[in-house]
């Protein structure tokens, strides 16, 4: 039964509704599933940082999507692995802390976005341009490209959290396993129409502008190949800008199953897990796509197993 009083400072999240049958498989997939984002996410990171032949606007800018992976992972599951063991009625969390995991869930979801979209641009430059390139994208540049990746999707996601935090809380039920805007603007009592008409405006805006980048960029690298006869660059795009698309249709695919399980109430349940794994499948597949197709990366990967094997025992 929901408790009345006027913004309380503790919140009870909704427990998944998982058959004893399934808890295990679902809980150690979980939790496998974490430590494997941290380990290969921060190893990306890590061997981008050491080796100086990874120094590369492209690979800076890729470093932003296992950072991004690494926070949003961070704040949803070690919580939601807690949750899952304790009894239903006694899964409580205090409202600062459910506006923060709020905050970091839809931060993820936008600069998921935004840096596939700088990435574009850079992709674009490199085969455009490939002679100016080094020229156009120096480090200021990559620096301006991300910091306005994190920056854009701070605004937004930082408008959509203030208009839901102005108002007060008649409930304290958060109909979700985890925290996020529309689990947190359904406390209230008042009227939420400024928030919807936002909320839906954020999500199209983001949609509209992530899927026309990639249109227009891929429309406009798929022209140059086309039109040059350089076996060479047609070699180079299909490699570089297959990974960066898959990455894309990982998160747009994620992203729009969630939307539209929302409009089927009939499938909560599964709704509210497709919507933990909209940060569990990028996690993962990112650091496996670029990973294996970087040859760089897999060099680094070589020399040190090989390193490794040369030591004496």
């Amino acid at each position: 039964m929901e408790n009345y009083t006027y913004n309380s400072p503790t919140l009870q999240l909704e427990a998944l509704n998982i058959s004893k049958v399934y808890f295990y498989p679902v809980f150690f997939f979980f939790l496998f599933s974490y430590l494997f984002i941290m380990i290969s996410n921060m190893s990306i990171v890590v061997i981008i940082l050491i080796d100086k032949s990874l120094h590369q606007p492209m690979y800076f800018l890729f470093c932003t999507l296992p950072l991004n992976d690494i926070i949003g992972n961070s704040i949803l599951l070690p919580r939601l692995l807690q949750d899952m063991r304790r009894p239903p009625s006694e899964i409580f969390i205090s409202y600062y802390e459910c506006v923060v995991q709020a905050f970091t869930s839809h931060m993820f979801g936008a600069t998921s976005h935004t840096v596939l979209m700088i990435m574009a641009f850079d992709r674009y430059v490199a085969l455009s341009n490939p002679l100016r390139y080094t020229i156009i994208m120096t480090n200021r540049m990559v620096v301006k490209l991300t910091v306005s990746a994190w920056l854009v999707a701070i605004v937004l996601v930082g408008v959509l959290l203030g208009l839901t935090i102005r108002l007060n809380r008649c409930r304290t039920v958060i109909l979700n396993p985890y925290c996020d805007n529309a689990s947190l603007f359904k406390l209230s009592c008042e009227s939420v129409l400024i928030n919807n008409i936002y909320g839906l405006t954020f999500t199209i805006v983001l949609l509209i502008s992530s899927l026309s980048c990639m249109v227009v960029t891929y429309t406009k690298i798929t022209v140059i190949c086309l039109t040059t006869n350089c076996k060479t660059l047609n070699s180079k795009a299909l490699k570089t800008c297959s990974t960066h698309l898959v990455a894309y249709l990982i998160v747009i695919f994620s992203g729009l199953s969630v939307i539209a399980l929302h409009r089927f109430p009939q499938y909560s349940d599964y709704r509210k897990l497709c919507s933990i794994l909209f940060h569990i499948v990028p996690g993962s597949l990112n650091p496996l796509i670029y990973g294996l197709q970087s040859k760089e990366i897999q060099h680094f990967m070589l020399k040190l197993f090989q390193g490794k094997k040369l030591l004496p025992s």
